[in-house]
């Protein structure tokens, strides 16, 4: 994959991941649980107007929708079926070591949910997918790869 134009800022990445997920009416989130739930939830609010589920790990019977409340994203209680999505978007937190998610299982839980002519969107920060060496095991159609540098002022 080649770099093909910056972002800058939270507001720039939530832009951009509302450019790239387009027309997607039903947009599926696969992340980490708790560590990677509140980006998703930050990056369904940007398409609040879609249909947005989350999956923890590999665990489609853990699928819940977003709800929209005046306050925040929030995840339905019941179950939802994320069956049929325009997008998929996996997570960063995924593809840590320490999940150790078999990508094989990932793309057989994809082809499941993402609809013939869907799209496969990552999120991540810090160049994750390409450390995990997740570019040629996932068929990614973009990867929105953010860095973070701070500092504490005192």
């Amino acid at each position: 994959m080649e770099d093909v134009y910056d972002w800058k800022g939270l507001n720039g990445q939530l832009v951009t991941f509302k450019k790239e997920v387009g027309d997607a009416e039903k947009i599926t989130f696969i992340g980490s649980p708790s560590v990677c739930t509140p980006f998703a939830e930050f990056l369904s609010y940007v398409v609040r107007d879609k249909e947005t589920h989350f999956i923890p790990l590999l665990d489609i019977d853990e699928c819940h929708e977003f709800e929209s409340k005046p306050y925040a994203m929030v995840l339905k209680d019941e179950v939802s079926d994320p069956h049929g999505s325009d997008a998929v978007v996996l997570l960063g937190g995924l593809s840590m070591p320490k999940y150790d998610v078999d990508t094989d299982e990932l793309n057989d839980l994809i082809k499941e949910i993402l609809k013939e002519d869907g799209q496969i969107i990552g999120v991540c920060f810090m160049d994750m997918f390409t450390k995990a060496d997740w570019l040629d095991k996932i068929d990614f159609d973009c990867i929105i790869d953010g860095t973070l540098i701070g500092v504490v002022k005192k």
